[in-house]
Parts: C-alpha cells; sequence; structure tokens
C-alpha cells in the first residue's frame, strides 16, 4: 500500500532508530499481509507488541531494547490501519475480524504460548484475543486500554474532533499538546508522529466493550497498567472498572503518565513493570 513519501520516510527513518538488530517479514493472512519487526534472541520467551491506533510499530522504540534482552518481541503493524501491513483481502467488520487476523499472524510465525502486550486500541485487540483464544496466549499486558473496562473521555472526543474531520499537522499537535500536557521531547518521534497525519488507514473499527461475564471468567494473567495522567478516560474511574469486571487481573497506575506517552515516555519505569510481570 503506497502512503506517500513523506509517511515513507518517516517510518523508514524510525525503523533506522530501532536500537537493536530488527527482520522485517510480512506475515499473510486471509485479510492481507501484515508488517511484523523480530528482535531479541531466536529461543526467548515470544511477546508481541500492538501498538496504538495511528502510531504503528514504531511506537515501541523506546522498549524494544529492554524487552529484546530476554524476549523474542514482535512488533505488528495492525490490519486496517497505517503502517507497512496491506489490507487488500478480506474486509475487517468486527473484532472477530480482527481475532481472526490475528489466528492467521500466529499461525503464521507459529507464536502459541506468546505474551501479549496491547496500548490503546492495540490493548483492546489483545483482550479480545485472550478472551478468543485463551489458549493460545501467555500473559497480557494493557497499556491504558480503551473501552476495555470504562467508556471514553466525551471531552477527549471532542478535542480529537477537529483533528479527525479536517486533520493537519498543527491539529493532530494540538490534541497531543491537550493530551500530554507539554509538547514532544524527541523532535524525531514527533517527526514521525506528523507524517501519519495524512497517511491513509483503511478500517479501524468501533471499539465496544467486551462483557463483563466473559471478562470475569478469563483466566489469562493479565497486567492492566493505567496512565496517571490519562484523559482518554478517567483513570481511578477505570481501575474501578477493571478490578470489578476482571477481578483475576493486577491493576497498577504508571505515575505521570499520559494516554499518549505512555510507551514513550520514562520508558525504563515502563519497561521494568513488563519484564517483571512477564518474567
Amino acid at each position: 500500500m503506497s502512503h506517500g513519501t513523506d509517511f515513507d520516510a518517516a517510518y523508514d527513518a524510525a525503523l533506522s532508530r530501532w536500537p537493536v538488530e530488527v527482520e522485517s517479514v510480512d506475515v499473510p493472512s486471509r485479510f492481507g499481509s501484515t508488517r511484523v519487526h523480530i528482535s531479541g534472541p531466536e529461543h526467548g520467551a515470544r511477546l508481541v507488541l500492538l501498538p496504538g491506533g495511528g502510531t504503528t510499530s514504531m511506537v515501541w522504540f523506546a522498549n524494544v531494547a529492554e524487552l529484546a534482552r530476554d524476549h523474542r518481541v514482535y512488533a505488528v503493524d495492525v490490519m486496517g490501519d497505517i503502517g507497512r501491513s496491506v489490507h487488500n483481502g478480506a474486509p475487517l467488520r468486527g473484532i472477530g475480524d480482527l481475532t481472526a487476523w490475528m489466528d492467521d499472524v500466529f499461525d503464521g510465525l507459529d507464536l502459541d504460548g506468546a505474551h501479549l502486550c496491547g496500548h490503546s486500541y492495540g490493548a483492546w485487540i489483545t483482550l479480545n484475543y485472550a478472551l478468543h483464544a485463551p489458549g493460545r496466549v501467555g500473559r497480557i499486558v494493557l497499556l491504558d486500554p480503551t473501552n476495555c473496562f470504562a467508556g471514553m473521555s466525551v471531552r477527549y472526543f471532542l478535542r480529537a474532533l477537529p483533528a479527525l474531520l479536517k486533520p493537519s499537522v498543527a491539529r493532530h499537535r494540538s490534541f497531543l499538546r491537550w493530551e500530554t500536557g507539554r509538547a514532544s521531547g524527541d523532535p524525531a518521534w514527533q517527526s514521525f508522529l506528523d507524517s501519519t497525519v495524512t497517511a491513509p488507514r483503511s478500517k479501524i473499527l468501533v471499539m465496544r466493550r467486551p462483557k463483563t461475564e466473559a471478562l470475569r471468567s478469563c483466566t489469562v494473567p493479565t497486567l492492566v497498567l493505567l496512565a496517571e495522567r490519562s484523559r482518554a478516560h478517567h483513570p481511578l474511574r477505570t481501575a474501578a472498572a477493571a478490578r470489578r469486571r476482571m477481578p483475576r487481573a493486577e491493576i497498577a497506575m504508571l505515575p505521570d503518565a499520559s494516554h499518549h506517552t505512555i510507551p514513550t515516555e520514562d520508558p525504563a519505569l515502563l519497561n521494568g513493570r513488563l519484564t517483571e510481570f512477564l518474567a
């Protein structure tokens, strides 16, 4: 899929910053081909990373070096979203299609038993996949998950609306500054985010919350890591809802993190929490 020179160049530049050796592969599926970047020891515990909407697998640049010390890391571009995955097969109509896509990725890379970590939209996919195929995953980590346990903030939607209806770099930056409370301290990452503004995506699905009965019966070990300053939802209310709806899960708050910065700022703290839980 052609995304335009700016996005392609920015994606290549982001991948060139990948701090560990990486192999990039395209995995066929009934929906199209999935771009996956693989790092870490060949016989390490397998860990699949699913990004938030609009950020691609490149969002894990601050985490992959630490995670790839002991894990075989698979950073995935989500089908239907921007990135190097190519959605030229069956349509994506609902979460059942995304879990079928994940089945194809797991089959193609022989990932049975792998851990899963997802952020935002990727966390929603991660949770739904664990409910769909609990026998195929080891542990799951949900980073500031949206529409998994509680609804998203109306104020967040209203703030995002101008950037969604009439995308521009200025509107996108303004929205991120509002949510994160600060300008990006990483010019290279900001340049990548700028390039994503007009990059095409084929299908981002409406996120429907999983049923409470399914969450309560889930036996997959789960860490829900919420951003203390998230404006995508109310962190304390979301934590309380997660405890009610998924009592077996471990719930924690990442101090000073916002929804959009949780993977990229203060990576040492996040990476420590991830490696501790996945060990």
